[in-house]
């Protein structure tokens, strides 16, 4: 993955991000579908070389837009074009297409929520 340091992605804080991981989930990140493609390519390549194979299958894109009706964004891996998804899950997170977010509850602070309000 340091092959993709030195490609387009976002700027935070000056500093460019174009992909965020933790465990085995990682996100890319590109401002065009483009820079996205060559990311993801990188990504199936470099995967390649260590005998990885991503599963296109549990792979989306998703496109953060103002406007009411995100743009398409067609984006391949081994020749099959992803699913576009409006939200996504990451690190306990929800992520929507329009930029928000939205820290679920987990089953344990669910617990915890609901002792402390027997009427409920």
């Amino acid at each position: 993955m340091r092959n993709l340091e030195n490609h387009p992605g976002i700027k935070v804080g000056g500093q460019n991000i174009n992909n965020l991981r933790y465990a085995d989930d990682t996100v890319l990140i590109a401002e065009n579908k483009e820079d996205l493609q060559k990311l993801l390519n990188i990504v199936e390549e470099e995967s390649r070389k260590k005998g990885l194979e991503l599963n296109s299958k549990k792979t989306e894109v998703m496109v953060i837009s103002r406007k009411q009706e995100s743009p398409k964004c067609d984006i391949f891996i081994y020749e099959v074009k992803l699913k576009q998804t409006e939200k996504f899950k990451y690190i306990g997170t929800i992520i929507s297409n329009d930029g928000k977010t939205n820290r679920e509850i987990s089953g344990k602070d669910q617990l915890s929520k609901d002792e402390n309000n027997p009427g409920k």
